[in-house]
């Protein structure tokens, strides 16, 4: 039938529209960017918000000395304490004096020196291990009760581990069952102490810790002195570095025992 054609404002008839060629549509491209609407502080609320920033840096600042040296011993089971202190043996003589303090005010049964070799250029008596070195220490000293040189092997990185893993092992041996045991460190670096032995221990062992009192700056104004602000923020960093980056291998595997000595036939 011949078409008929349309006038100009004529309303099309319905089943009579012109149907487009699907060919002749232009392709639609996925969109790459897109406008939105961004809200920026003006001087003074830049200003303001540095302020702000500001006041919790320097109240952060005021705690993390304290947050990373808290004492904080083990109840135990019975609520009476630990009956086995650790002692880093890498502390200083006023240190490990502090030490001698706690374990005579506690109720501990044996004192477990732990450390890695020493290396060292100086003349005199040379001691084969940071753990042999402080037990003997301890025993001059007037520590009365066993003490006990649990030295690790060398390593050049993850000491702290590596010696809580070789007094895991030992105690495992010496005294099965133990569930509460109490971390003695210096200062800044008891917490970091602290997370290495709880990760080699694991959750069926308490472990607590007790920091001594740095003597060369005051751990609660670490920032106005060289050394304070270099201890502090390196074990700040150290401490975040192992609990996002350092993962131990599971308890009993060949990777968890790498720096465990192999038994002699």
């Amino acid at each position: 039938m011949k078409s008929v054609p349309r006038r100009s404002g004529e309303t099309p008839t319905p089943g009579r529209e012109k149907i487009a060629d699907p060919s002749s549509r232009a392709i639609e491209l996925p969109a790459l960017i897109r406008r939105r609407q961004v809200w920026l502080p003006t001087l003074w609320g830049a200003v303001l918000l540095c302020g702000l920033l500001a006041i919790a840096l320097l109240g952060a600042a005021r705690t993390v000395g304290g947050f990373l040296a808290r004492s904080d011993p083990a109840g135990g089971a019975d609520g009476l304490g630990a009956r086995t202190l650790v002692v880093e043996g890498w502390l200083d003589p006023r240190e490990l004096d502090a030490a001698i303090a706690t374990a005579r005010r506690g109720r501990y049964e044996r004192v477990v020196t732990s450390g890695g070799p020493i290396e060292s250029w100086h003349d005199g008596v040379v001691w084969p291990s940071y753990a042999a070195r402080a037990a003997d220490y301890l025993r001059r000293h007037g520590l009365e009760g066993p003490v006990v040189a649990v030295a690790a092997p060398a390593s050049a990185k993850d000491r702290t581990f590596l010696s809580a893993v070789v007094v895991r092992e030992w105690l495992r041996r010496e005294q099965p069952g133990l569930d509460t045991i109490d971390v003695f460190s210096a200062g800044a670096h008891a917490r970091r102490s602290r997370l290495a032995y709880r990760m080699a221990f694991g959750s069926g062992v308490e472990v607590g810790v007790i920091a001594a009192t740095p003597r060369s700056y005051d751990i609660d104004r670490w920032w106005t002195s060289s050394e304070g602000a270099k201890t502090v923020l390196n074990e700040l960093l150290s401490l975040a570095w192992t609990k996002c980056c350092f993962w131990p291998a599971d308890d009993g595997s060949r990777e968890g025992r790498w720096g465990v000595p192999k038994a002699t036939p």
